[in-house]
């Protein structure tokens, strides 16, 4: 069932509900809270999945993503609405254009008897956002008009400024030019029909949808509301970015990188304080993170001593969808759901590890709690600028730099490993290796993760 925004019965019929959102369906009922919908059983242990290939697993995370119903509505004013997620489809308040609309400067002619007579007299002179008073144009006659005016009733098309000469009050057209009906004319009610729809519930509102919003007078717009997310970063290592770290300490950045995800990805971040590696510590902290529609966890899900989310998570009675998968980095991460509570990643401690099994699992499922339409990663393609070679086995997500032109490029970024964050920042994506491809000759194409 589609849900669509609320609107109090006591303004449902009223001027503010017909002006303010007239450009949106109206709202019936308000969304059942979030509660996700899963077709068939998971095993509720982890040490007996296997590992899943990168598509088993994205596929896994899609499926219980599109499980979730509507989240509930918020209005809000077009000011504040770039980056939110549309919960009613945008209506065409009337035709667009309203006019027959000139795309160029130029003269509004007769096209069938202009281009046999390749003159006319000129009649007036015709900017935008006026409208013509004079009579209609007749065969023989034209007026100047400008980008973006309404086209005169007698005229079919606009000839360029360029592709004709003046002599006083009289054009003549360029003996190299032809000219056709409806040539440099957009016809009214060519983009959209009055009470269209133009933007579908579910669009991420970039500043192309804000300035179609805008453009059919959306001064408030029914949004989803953000999503709540929980990030919790593990491990005795971990300090504040505000301490000095000892020695063998390192500064907590990867909930400070998590929370750049979140909101990028439409959500709202809530950092919990560092997990100690005790399972008590690891307990508390996912007892208080169960109030959130999303939780992610980074550290803690290899296989060395302290590594304890699992163990606690299976503790807390969690299901585990998978709890490895064939790609580096990020081969650990887990997926699962909370008992009776929200949905969960489990990203590797290394900070490259983590921005890409987000970027792979996790922002699918959160666009998916924030009322998106699109859901999977975002990938393209450039050449290789040089030859890559890898070994092969794993689907590998290697930190790369795309060098952007008409015929854009893209070469590996050195690094020392997955905790390499100062090579993660010089990069700009992130270049797939085929887990059956060891080489990828110079000028082939090469798959890209963008960020």
């Amino acid at each position: 069932m589609h849900w669509v925004p609320y609107i109090p019965w006591g303004h449902r019929h009223s001027s503010y509900a017909r002006t303010a959102f007239r450009n949106q369906s109206l709202p019936t009922r308000v969304p059942h809270p979030r509660k996700a919908r899963v077709g068939r059983k998971y095993p509720q242990t982890f040490g007996s999945l296997s590992l899943l290939t990168f598509t088993q697993a994205l596929d896994l995370v899609l499926e219980h993503s599109r499980s979730f119903p509507a989240p509930a509505v918020e209005s809000i004013p077009l000011e504040q609405a770039l980056g939110r997620t549309l919960a009613a489809q945008l209506l065409a308040d009337r035709d667009q254009p309203p006019f027959h609309r000139s795309t160029r400067d130029g003269y509004a002619v007769d096209a069938a008897s202009f281009s046999r007579d390749r003159q006319a007299k000129v009649t007036g002179f015709l900017p935008a956002g006026k409208v013509w008073q004079g009579s209609a144009i007749a065969p023989g006659e034209t007026v100047e008009i400008m980008t973006g005016a309404p086209v005169p009733p007698g005229a079919d098309a606009v000839v360029m400024l360029e592709h004709v000469e003046r002599s006083g009050d009289r054009i003549s057209l360029s003996s190299d030019r032809t000219l056709r009906p409806g040539e440099n004319v957009v016809p009214a009610g060519s983009e959209a029909v009055a009470g269209q729809s133009i933007l579908p519930a579910g669009a991420r509102l970039g500043s192309a949808e804000i300035g179609l919003a805008a453009s059919v007078g959306g001064s408030r717009l029914w949004v989803y509301a953000q999503p709540s997310v929980a990030i919790l970063a593990t491990g005795d290592e971990l300090v504040t970015v505000e301490e000095t770290p000892l020695p063998h300490q390192i500064r907590n950045s990867n909930t400070h990188t998590l929370a750049a995800l979140v909101r990028e990805a439409g959500g709202i971040p809530s950092a919990l304080p560092i997990a100690a590696d005790t399972r008590d510590s690891l307990r508390d902290l996912l007892l208080q993170a169960r109030s959130h529609d999303l939780v992610l966890l980074s550290g803690g899900v290899s296989a060395g001593k302290h590594d304890l989310v699992e163990e606690v998570l299976a503790e807390l009675g969690a299901e585990f969808y998978f709890t490895g998968v064939s790609i580096q980095p990020g081969k650990p991460a887990v997926f699962g759901r909370l008992h009776n509570g929200p949905y969960f990643f489990g990203h590797p401690g290394n900070p490259v590890s983590t921005q890409v099994t987000f970027l792979l699992f996790a922002a699918p499922m959160l666009r998916a709690l924030g009322g998106q339409s699109n859901l999977s990663p975002l990938f393209a393609q450039a050449a290789a600028a040089e030859p890559m070679t890898h070994k092969p086995g794993l689907t590998r997500f290697l930190p790369a730099h795309l060098e952007s032109s008409l015929t854009p490029t893209v070469r590996l970024v050195p690094w020392q490993g997955s905790g390499d964050l100062a090579a993660n920042a010089r990069a700009n994506c992130y270049a797939v290796l085929p887990a059956d491809q060891e080489r990828i000759p110079q000028g082939d194409p090469v798959t890209l993760l963008l960020r």
